[in-house]
Formats: C-alpha cells, structure tokens, sequence
C-alpha cells in the first residue's frame, strides 16, 4: 500500500488503496494525537446543516472545510470533494 504526501496540502498523507472505496489520509497536527472523520460532499454548506440538525456543533473552518464536533464529542470534517468525480458519484449517498 503505497503512500504518497497530497500535493499542496503537506500536512497530509495519504494511504491509497488501505480501504477499498475509501479515500484514507493521515493528518500531522501541533496538537494531542485524535483521529476525526473526513465527510467528503458536492455540497459543503447543505452537509453541514444536515449534520448540525442531527446534533453536531460547528467548532471551526479551515479553507472550504467546516470542523463539527458530533454528540459524542468526535470531530467530523466536512470537506468539498477530492475523489475522482466517476468514483464520488458512484459511491456517494444522497441523504433525503
């Protein structure tokens, strides 16, 4: 399984292939070791509201990402789309 740093976002590395279908990226952070879950959405601004409408907290915003803490106290990104626009669409959910 290969890993290869994301161009122009220096902080990440990404793990391809290390979830079938999934996008797997380790982020560096100058803070305490967390895990969080990246939402990769065609709609960053309707994802978000959906989730704060199911309890989430909106705790900051970095570029076009939106940081949520969820009831359980996990962060949760909302991020625009990275994948490739042929496997986003065949593998997203669209919520109703």
């Amino acid at each position: 399984m290969p890993a290869h740093p994301v161009p122009e976002e220096e902080q990440f590395t990404a793990l391809h292939r290390a979830l079938p279908g999934l996008i797997l990226a380790v982020q560096a952070v100058d803070d305490q070791a967390r895990y969080h879950l990246d939402i990769e959405t065609d709609d960053v601004e309707a994802e978000t509201r959906r989730l704060i409408s199911l309890g989430a907290v909106e705790v900051g915003r970095w570029l076009e990402c939106v940081t949520l803490r969820a009831p359980g106290g996990h962060l949760v990104c909302v991020i625009p789309c990275h994948s490739d626009p042929e496997t986003f669409e065949s593998r997203s959910q669209a919520w109703e």
